[in-house]
């Protein structure tokens, strides 16, 4: 798992990929608890199981941020992730298997291949592209 902090206030975790090869056997937390958006990678084995359950319907007050993440079904993209300045700190290609998610600052993606499919989660509710984004 590559973790990229901030240059300009470097103990700000900003971007994290996530790799196919970073799954080990049973449940890793990818994203701490304090954030927005959450993600667990899992590697199970036949027969494995949880205990049914459902989630409950909490009223929350916070100041939120729109936290992004995309999973590369096929293909491959190089992601470009900039710093709290919209100075570009990396930029990491992604295959199949491999995960990005965007903590905080700006991102931008290039596709590479053709036919290239992804799964794109982010937290909501989105109110569109003048209440939720600032382009760079």
């Amino acid at each position: 798992m590559e973790k990229i902090y901030s240059k300009v206030q470097p103990e700000k975790l900003l971007h994290i990929i996530f790799r196919s090869e970073d799954f080990k056997e049973g449940r890793q937390d990818i994203i701490d608890p304090d954030n927005f958006i959450q993600c667990s990678a899992l590697q199970l084995n036949k027969g494995k199981t949880f205990k049914a359950h459902k989630h409950n319907i909490r009223q929350r007050e916070w100041q939120v941020i729109a936290q992004e993440s995309w999973i590369v079904l096929s293909g491959s993209v190089r992601c470009i992730f900039y710093d709290l300045d919209d100075s570009i700190l990396e930029t990491p290609i992604l295959n199949a298997g491999d995960a990005s998610f965007t903590l905080e600052a700006g991102h931008n993606y290039e596709i590479l291949e053709d036919n290239t499919r992804i799964l794109e989660y982010k937290t909501g509710k989105y109110e569109g592209q003048l209440i939720d984004k600032s382009f760079i």
